[in-house]
C-alpha cells in the first residue's frame, strides 16, 4: 500500500502545483509593471515566490540531463557526448567520448542506486572529465523496468560492476561512491582471484559503508533498529498497474527521500526559507543554484526491494563483508585476493552517513595489496557530499585520487 497511498498523495497535489506554476509564471510576466509601481514589487515579488514554492515542492522520476556539451583537454576546448557502450534492463554503461585524440585513463564511476538518479554525480564526473575517459553506471528506475527482467539483487549489482569492467577492458580504473564501495570491493576481489584480465589497476572507494560497526551514525542505527522482516513489511511497495513496472516490489525513492530529509529538516527548511528571500530580492544567481540542487535532489528513483534487503541485511545489519562471510553465487568474495590494484579510500571530517572509518576498514580487509599502493585520505570540514562534489573534492580531494591513476596507467 505504500506505494498505492504516495501516488494518491502525488495525483491530489498535482492540479494544485500545476495551478501555482502557472501563476508563478504569469506573476513573473508581471514584474516589469513593478519599475511604474514601485510600491507593488514586494508584494508582486512576496507571491511569485509562494507561487514556485509551492509548485516545486514535488518529487519527479524523470533522470535529470548531465549536460556535458564540452570540456577542456589540456589547453582545448573539446566537444563531449554521451555514449550508451553497454546496456541492460537495469542499467546503462555510459560514457562521456571527447573528441580529442588524446588518450587517457579510462575510469569507471560507480554510482549509488540509493533513490537519486545517476546524475546526483554530475559533479564528480565534472572535474574528472578533462583528464580521464570517463564511464559511468547509469542505473534505470525500477519502476520502469518490466517483471519480465527478472529479480535483481546485491550479486546482481555486483555483476554489473564486472561486466562493466570487463567491457572498459584492461587497464581500466574504477571509483566507487558511497552506497556501492562493498558492492565494488567484491567484483574487484572476484576479479582479482579469477585472474580477470580487466581487473582495474586501481580502486577509490569514497564515503562507502565497508564496515558499519565503526561509529554508527544515524542510518547505521535505523537499520538495525528492525529485523529485516520490518523493513520488508513498511518500507516495500508495488509499482502500479499505470507505469511499465507494474507489479514488480520496490523500495520507493520517495520514502528514501523522506528518510534522508529528516535526518537534516532544518537544514532543508532554512535553505528553502533562504530561497524564497533571495527571489523576493531578486538575488537570481542564488536562487538559480537552488533550483538545480532540488531539481536534483527530488528526482527519485525507485530501488528493486531484492537489491536494497539485501543491502540491508547483509552490509547494514550482518556486517558480511569484514566478518569475511560474503558469499557471491556461492563462493566467499576474498579481498586478500586482490593483490595488484592500488586502493584508496576517501572519507569526510563532519560525514553524518558515513563515519569516519567504515570506508577505511577496506584497507585492512587487502592486506596483499602492498603498503605503498594502500592509501587514505580524510577530508578536513567536509560532509557526506563534500567528499565527491563541491570545492573541497576538485581542490583537495580529486588531485590524490588523480596522482594515484596517473601512477598506476
Amino acid at each position: 500500500m505504500i506505494y498505492q497511498l504516495w501516488q494518491a498523495q502525488q495525483d491530489i497535489q498535482f492540479p494544485i502545483q500545476a495551478f501555482a506554476e502557472s501563476a508563478g509564471r504569469l506573476l513573473r510576466h508581471w514584474e516589469p509593471l513593478t519599475a511604474t509601481f514601485p510600491l507593488a514589487a514586494p508584494l508582486l515579488r512576496s507571491a511569485s515566490a509562494t507561487m514556485e514554492m509551492v509548485a516545486q515542492a514535488r518529487t519527479t522520476h524523470t533522470r535529470p540531463s548531465y549536460g556535458f556539451t564540452t570540456a577542456r583537454v589540456g589547453n582545448r576546448e573539446v566537444e563531449v557526448t554521451e555514449e550508451v557502450v553497454d546496456e541492460t534492463p537495469f542499467g546503462s554503461l555510459l560514457r562521456f567520448a571527447k573528441d580529442s585524440p588524446v588518450q587517457q585513463p579510462r575510469i569507471l564511476v560507480v554510482a549509488p542506486m540509493s533513490g537519486h538518479f545517476s546524475t546526483l554525480l554530475r559533479g564528480t564526473v565534472e572535474v574528472l572529465l578533462p583528464d580521464h575517459d570517463v564511464y559511468i553506471t547509469d542505473w534505470v528506475n525500477a519502476r520502469d523496468i518490466p517483471l519480465s527482467a527478472g529479480e535483481f539483487g546485491f550479486d546482481d549489482f555486483t555483476d554489473h560492476i564486472i561486466r562493466f569492467l570487463e567491457v572498459i577492458g584492461p587497464g581500466g580504473h574504477v571509483l566507487a561512491v558511497c552506497q556501492p564501495a562493498p558492492a565494488t570491493l567484491a567484483a574487484v576481489s572476484i576479479m582479482a582471484e579469477d585472474r580477470n584480465r580487466a581487473t582495474p589497476a586501481t580502486m577509490t572507494l569514497m564515503a562507502g559503508p565497508i564496515d558499519t560497526r565503526v561509529s554508527p551514525t544515524k542510518v547505521n542505527e535505523l537499520a538495525n533498529s528492525k529485523p529485516i522482516g520490518w523493513f520488508e513489511r513498511n518500507l516495500i511497495g508495488t509499482v502500479p498497474a499505470r507505469y511499465a513496472g507494474a507489479g514488480r516490489r520496490v523500495y520507493p525513492g520517495a520514502v528514501q527521500l523522506q528518510a534522508f530529509m529528516s535526518m537534516n529538516m532544518d537544514r532543508h527548511l532554512k535553505a528553502h526559507r533562504t530561497q524564497f528571500d533571495n527571489i523576493v530580492a531578486g538575488n537570481t544567481e542564488a536562487a538559480e543554484a537552488h533550483r538545480r540542487f532540488y531539481d536534483e535532489y527530488f528526482a527519485v528513483m525507485d530501488l528493486p526491494a531484492e537489491y536494497y534487503l539485501e543491502t540491508v541485511r547483509r552490509i547494514f545489519q550482518d556486517h558480511d563483508l569484514p566478518r569475511g562471510e560474503l558469499i557471491h553465487r556461492g563462493r566467499v568474495v576474498r579481498p586478500e585476493a586482490i593483490r595488484r590494484t592500488a586502493l584508496m579510500t576517501v572519507e569526510g571530517e563532519r560525514d553524518d552517513i558515513c563515519a569516519v572509518g567504515q570506508t577505511m576498514a577496506a584497507l585492512d580487509l587487502c592486506p596483499n595489496i602492498p603498503l605503498a599502493n594502500r592509501h587514505h585520505h580524510l577530508q578536513t570540514g567536509a560532509g557526506h557530499y563534500g567528499v565527491f562534489s563541491g570545492r573541497r573534492w576538485k581542490n583537495e580531494v580529486y588531485p590524490k585520487v588523480r596522482a594515484m591513476i596517473e601512477a598506476h596507467s
